[in-house]
Formats: structure tokens, sequence, C-alpha cells
């Protein structure tokens, strides 16, 4: 099966979609586990390369044009960025992946920050792993996987750029993720396919994310 969800309609559906347009808000920028803000409610996390569409998607979520900057301020992007709708809900976008140009220091200090993050955040409920349409699960991608795997860490896959792959063509390519990911341990089976130009995919993006809240109690 490669469709992502059941013919019933989803009761969450409305649940996400009322979650989402509410009062989002930035809270901070921390470059390291020290200086994280406290934890409060459920948090769930955004990872995956850079220019994946992370900040795009953030914006097409929450119903905000700019809660996250599409073309962030140099060494901004080393940073966990925290966005929360009242005390129920964080939203961190993680720092972009795809070290081909970064100095080795940068990638030790990222590699740290974000390990120490997934072992010490404990209402962290998931992260969410961007993957861009075109170009499906890369070796780079595997990298952060097994980390989350390694780490017991919850997470799904988002399609990004979903509207620039042909129609035909997607359920090939959300079948290929679901075969890659099937024997992850701790890979969600779902996958969400996505179009921040569009919004296909958010109604039941935002649902997924208000059932796990709905799970978490």
């Amino acid at each position: 099966m490669t469709d992502t969800a059941s013919d019933a309609p989803d009761p969450f559906l409305e649940t996400g979609r009322l979650l989402f347009a509410g009062d989002w808000q930035f809270v901070t920028a921390a470059p390291t586990v020290e200086v994280l803000p406290p934890m409060v409610g459920m948090e769930i996390a955004l990872a995956g390369r850079s220019n994946v569409g992370k900040s795009s998607l953030v914006n097409a979520l929450t119903g905000r044009k700019a809660l996250a900057r599409t073309s962030v301020t140099p060494g901004r992007t080393q940073e966990l960025i925290f966005f929360r709708v009242g005390p129920e809900l964080s939203l961190v976008d993680m720092p972009g992946y795809g070290f081909a140009k970064a100095p080795k220091e940068k990638v030790e200090a990222w590699t740290h920050t974000i390990k120490a993050y997934l072992r010490g955040r404990v209402n962290l409920a998931r992260v969410f792993v961007l993957i861009d349409s075109r170009h499906g699960i890369k070796p780079v991608d595997e990298e952060i996987l097994d980390l989350l795997d390694k780490a017991a860490v919850s997470y799904a896959i988002i399609l990004t750029k979903s509207d620039q792959v042909k129609p035909t063509a997607l359920p090939h390519v959300i079948a290929g993720v679901q075969e890659k990911i099937k024997r992850r341990p701790a890979a969600y089976p779902v996958v969400f396919p996505t179009s921040s130009q569009t919004g296909a995919g958010f109604p039941e993006l935002r649902a997924a994310v208000a059932r796990l809240l709905h799970e978490q109690g």
C-alpha cells in the first residue's frame, strides 16, 4: 500500500487544522544544548538536508508567511530554532545537514549538539525527516536515519516538493521510501508527501501531529 491514509475520514483532520491555526510564536534559537529552552509540552522536530525546504514547510504548516525565514542570517543554520503554540506543542527546526563544503569542526559541533539534543530531550515525541521527492533518500539522509535509530527516537519521512514530481510517479516514490525504511526500528511506516507551493499533504500532516499529541496525553 502506497497511500498515506485509509479511505475513512481522519477524525484528527479538524483537530490538526485548529492546532496549527493557533498563535505560533518564535521562542529562541539555541546554538548549544546548554541554552535550550525549558521543556514545555510535547516537541516535534524537523530534520533535513540544506535547501530541502524546512523553512517553507514550517511556514506552510502553521499558515504563517514568515514565521521561519526561508533565507536565514549567516550562522543561524547551525542552531536549533524553537517555535511554540501555547503550552502544549513546540516545533523545533534542526540545523540542515549535508556537509560537502562545511569545515570539519562545524560538522563535529553540529553532530555533538544534535546527539545531545536527541538524548536529553525527553519530551521529543517525533522527528520528521524531510526528503526531496525528486531525489529520494540519499546516503547523507541515511546517516541521520542511522543516528535516529541508534538514539531510539521515533521519526517519520516527509516528502517535500511533491508538486515537482509527475502525479503518476509519486506513488512509486512513496513506495520506494517505504521500502527503504520498513526495517528501520525507529521509523514510522507512514510517508507524508507534501508541497509547500500547493498545500498538498498538509491537512494529513497536521492531523498526524494532532493524533500524536492526543496519544502522548
